[in-house]
């Protein structure tokens, strides 16, 4: 994953770890997992909007919202960035084969 998205990761345990009043990102720790889950599928949808009506710089926004929902659900699970980075170089060794990535994909 980038350094960029491992940085915001780190800030989001942080908060976990040493909230912060006012934080977003607390707020939604304290709000639970169901608070997360909404918030990251209210982002996806948004990001979808903003890619059918081709608007670039909104998608660009919408998927940095969706990236930073999806890693405070990472921390609440505590799911970490070197477990998932593994995972997709695993994936990246099967791009060529569109089968067997078929076949792995649809059993996930």
């Amino acid at each position: 994953m980038s350094e960029a998205f491992k940085e915001m990761y780190d800030v989001i345990v942080n908060r976990r770890d040493n909230p912060q009043e006012g934080s977003y990102t607390c707020y939604l720790f304290d709000k639970g997992l169901d608070k997360i889950l909404k918030k990251c599928g209210e982002e996806c949808t948004e990001m979808v909007i903003a890619a059918k009506n081709h608007d670039n710089e909104e998608l660009a926004n919408e998927i940095n919202d969706v990236l930073y929902h999806m890693a405070v659900l990472m921390v609440e699970r505590g799911l970490t960035v070197e477990e998932v980075d593994e995972i997709m170089r695993e994936r990246s060794k099967k791009l060529g084969n569109l089968k067997q990535f078929h076949v792995s994909d649809h059993n996930t």
